[in-house]
């Protein structure tokens, strides 16, 4: 069973990305890394979050990255997701069996004018919005008591959160 467990903010948080992402551009060929970037609610401090850094990787090519990262990925004990059904991004997770009792990491790799690259703003408005976070957080609150053994429906059920953030943004 893979619930959904928010955590309060652990200062740690960006140094755990910064030391991962320093073993990601060791591990991978650095002529496809455009930039990392850490992001997801862990990317955001004060905020409650799944204790999971997600972090994003721009590539040049999707199809070239699929071919060069599985392999060097799987020794740092990252599973590939290759089902994933977000066909604009390959999907790793570090922490699943038989790697470890839970996931610790996601690595999300992605050409720069993909889908999670535009999500970007979102992190950087509730970095510089601490009102908005607060929303955030208390629907995030909301939705994994709502949704504790539901990953998807978790995550889908911020969607209109995120997209009314991003307008806002858009029209400033």
């Amino acid at each position: 069973m893979d619930e959904i467990a928010l955590v309060a903010y652990d200062p740690r948080w960006p140094e755990m990305f910064a030391e991962e992402a320093a073993r990601l551009r060791a591990t991978l060929d650095p002529t496809l890394i455009l930039d990392i970037q850490h992001f997801g609610s862990t990317a955001i401090p004060g905020l409650r979050a799944k204790p999971i850094i997600d972090i994003l990787i721009a590539v040049p090519s999707l199809a070239i990255a699929r071919a060069r990262f599985v392999a060097p990925l799987d020794r740092l004990d990252y599973a590939f997701w290759a089902e994933n059904p977000k066909s604009d991004r390959l999907f790793f997770v570090k922490g699943l069996p038989p790697y470890g009792a839970g996931r610790t990491h996601h690595v999300h790799v992605a050409e720069p004018d993909a889908e999670p690259w535009q999500r970007l703003p979102f992190r950087d408005y509730l970095r510089a919005h601490p009102e908005a976070a607060r929303r955030y957080e208390a629907l995030k609150l909301d939705l994994a008591a709502r949704y504790r053994n539901d990953r998807e429906a978790y995550t889908v059920a911020k969607d209109d959160f995120v997209r009314e953030i991003l307008a806002k943004i858009a029209r400033a």
